[in-house]
């Protein structure tokens, strides 16, 4: 068992970055040097005699620390740790998860710089020999020198707490008298504390002007060290008072708000609360926490089941494989006519989909830019917040608070770029969009937004009357009447309606000319069914012909044969009881002066039963909060 330093055991992990604590390694033990609190942590200089790295223990380790078992001079066996980069800096830092002490404080810092052990560097406490001279001490039986600091002397924590207290700063008092609590831990009922969080997005101030009078109102996202976030919203006086002293960025103490619940609508991170801010509330900044590196937490959405969020208020976490990048464009925002640069990119993953991706602003001219210069060596990013519309079916756009990472050192990137060398770049990709109707002509949307049960339907019977209501729904065909007027007759230019010219053809108005023949388009109405009760859904062509099966040419023909077995009632019955997936408006309409609903398909797609698992899934876990 190892109880000394490991000589150069700092070097060979900083110039090897797998060389972790998922390693298969040696045993690493340093002396802590510089022990000191930091909120409810502990820093300290991992020391293994040449060379030395900041340091932090995590806070499930703090009690270790508080009871005297990790001391500072003391010698411990790193067993779980990460090698991180300090924030806005070139240098490293060890996060240490988990050690264990391997003995108490030593006399003083050990330097193995003029010295090397055969046995790997083990330390004997045995009897040392002072050296009057240089004021050096020398463990006779394996060579370790140990070099005095006189400011560095063993001490407890409580000790080190209370010396450190008189001279702090504003923020580092505020750490050491109150607990610092996670954001997990808040809510509305509860006393005073105080957080600990990083900017993680700060939003520009804004007016605005109501029956109250007029005022100003800006917010910005905080994380913690825990990767939890929390919108802070500031008013007036707050918001005039914070607004210069918070810095993107910067890591402050906050204490004195007040939390309610998140108004949904304007919701931005995934928080059941937001916080409010007002001029009596402290903030201050925590200058010393330059390790405190937030955990950004991503909830990614497989491109597959992007369907599911298509026009919803709820902003998703993307990651993929870029595929292409375009040059910069300007466009003119209605508002105020103003050029902003938009730039696309389109990502892939291992469903095989492909989504496409705009970036606006900054993030197009600066990350997208970046993506266009290495675009040919496949780069995975992050995304975090985006929103999702229906443009081309599917398509994402980012926000104000969007933040893109490339390359992010994650399990779920390094899969997903082993996945693409492997076989992804070889394998036929297909965009998401293309199996959702665009809502640009007809409004029918993803298959999956606003999803209700006939009953919804059939028990409003005034849905509609101000402007038609989108809907979809999943249901079966229960009956299709075989005597309706199922199709027109239709000029094969235009598809506008034709009538039989005197002396032979077919004339059509919306063109003005005869053609010799004309085509067969569907009007039809269908019952659909499902466990809450039916409906009559009216259906035209294209949705009509993947409901039949067939084309209206083709029915008419089959209608038209003879035979003992008539073909057409065959191709009716077969396309009833078939379960689809409806996009629908619903509007009323007036007949012989009554008000009437009308139900009209907009789309019609197969039932993806893997889709619908995962949209219960949701519903249950929404409904489950």
């Amino acid at each position: 068992m190892q109880t000394s330093v490991t000589p150069d055991a700092i070097s060979a992990v900083l110039s090897n970055p797998s060389f972790d604590s998922s390693s298969d390694r040696p045993d690493i033990v340093v002396q802590v040097v510089d022990l000191k609190p930091i909120g409810n942590r502990y820093t300290f200089s991992a020391n293994d005699g040449k060379t030395k790295v900041k340091a932090m223990f995590t806070a499930s380790l703090t009690p270790e620390i508080i009871s005297g078992n990790i001391q500072n001079l003391g010698l411990i066996r790193l067993l779980d740790f990460t090698v991180n980069d300090i924030s806005s800096k070139s240098t490293k830092y060890f996060l240490v998860n988990k050690c264990e002490a391997v003995a108490p404080a030593l006399d003083s810092e050990i330097d193995l710089e003029s010295k090397s052990e055969e046995e790997g560097g083990e330390f004997k406490r045995q009897k040392l020999e002072h050296s009057p001279v240089n004021d050096v001490k020398t463990d006779v039986s394996t060579g370790i020198t140990l070099k005095p600091k006189q400011e560095f002397v063993a001490k407890s924590a409580s000790q080190i707490i209370s010396e450190q207290r008189g001279n702090a700063a504003p923020a580092a008092r505020m750490a050491m008298t109150r607990r610092v609590h996670p954001l997990v831990s808040l809510n509305p009922y509860q006393g005073s504390w105080t957080i600990k969080v990083r900017v993680t997005n700060k939003g520009p101030m804004r007016n605005y002007r109501n029956a109250r009078g007029e005022g100003c109102v800006f917010n910005v996202e905080l994380t913690d060290e825990e990767g939890t976030q929390i919108q802070a919203t500031m008013f007036n006086d707050a918001a005039r008072k914070f607004y210069d002293r918070f810095q993107l960025g910067k890591v402050y103490f906050i204490s004195r708000g007040s939390l309610k619940l998140a108004n949904k609508q304007f919701k931005t991170v995934q928080n059941d609360y937001e916080m409010t801010l007002n001029e009596n509330s402290e903030v201050e900044e925590a200058s010393n926490e330059e390790m405190f590196v937030p955990e950004t937490k991503f909830n990614f959405v497989p491109i597959e089941e992007l369907g599911l969020y298509v026009n919803q208020k709820e902003l998703i976490d993307l990651i993929g494989v870029v595929q292409s990048v375009s040059p910069t464009i300007s466009i003119r925002r209605r508002t105020d006519n103003e050029m902003i640069p938009k730039r696309d990119i389109t990502l892939a993953d291992e469903s095989k989909k492909t989504v496409v991706v705009s970036l606006w602003n900054d993030l197009a001219t600066g990350i997208g830019q970046e993506l266009l210069d290495m675009a040919d060596k496949s780069p995975v990013i992050a995304i975090k917040s985006l929103k999702v519309g229906d443009f081309q079916g599917v398509s994402l756009s980012t926000i104000s608070r969007s933040n893109v990472v490339i390359n992010p050192e994650s399990p779920e990137a390094k899969k997903l770029k082993s996945w693409y060398d492997s076989e992804g770049k070889e394998t036929s990709m297909s965009s998401i969009g293309s199996g959702m109707s665009p809502s640009a002509k007809n409004g029918a949307w993803s298959m999956y937004t606003d999803r209700v049960l006939l009953s919804h339907i059939t028990s409003n019977p005034s849905l509609g009357e101000e402007k038609p209501a989108f809907f979809s729904t999943r249901g079966y065909i229960s009956f299709i009447k075989p005597d309706q007027t199922m199709w027109y007759q239709a000029c094969k230019t235009c598809n506008k309606k034709v009538t039989e010219a005197i002396d032979a053809g077919y004339w059509c108005e919306g063109c003005q000319k005869k053609d010799e023949e004309c085509s067969l388009r569907y009007i039809m109405v269908v019952k659909v069914s499902d466990s809450t009760g039916e409906a009559w859904f009216s259906s035209f062509n294209d949705e009509a012909e993947k409901i039949i099966g067939c084309s209206a040419d083709e029915l008419n023909k089959l209608r038209s044969e003879g035979g003992e077995v008539n073909e057409f009632q065959t191709k009716l019955k077969e396309a009833t009881w078939s379960s689809h997936i409806f996009r629908i408006s619903v509007t009323q309409n007036e007949y012989n002066g009554e008000k009437r609903q009308r139900v009209t398909v907009k789309g019609v797609a197969p039932v993806d039963f893997a889709a619908e698992t995962r949209l219960l899934l949701q519903d249950i876990s929404k409904k489950s909060k």
